[in-house]
């Protein structure tokens, strides 16, 4: 399906664009820290929502 140099190709692209995405992700850490530092607040409710929306639903369903 795929040449030799295809899967080679492929393979050190995904090798390069992850390491470059892993050092972009630590020179900004520190930043993230500051401007997202309340999101996961944001995720667990949104998340409680959800699940809360779905056991209304299994609850009224029976």
């Amino acid at each position: 399906m795929f040449s030799n140099g295809q899967l080679i190709f492929a393979g050190i692209f995904v090798l390069v664009f992850a390491g470059i995405l892993i050092l972009s992700y630590k020179k900004d850490k520190k930043l993230h820290r500051k401007n997202y530092s309340g999101v996961k607040w944001i995720g667990i409710t949104f998340i409680s929502f959800v699940l809360i929306l779905f056991l209304i639903k299994h609850f009224l369903k029976n």
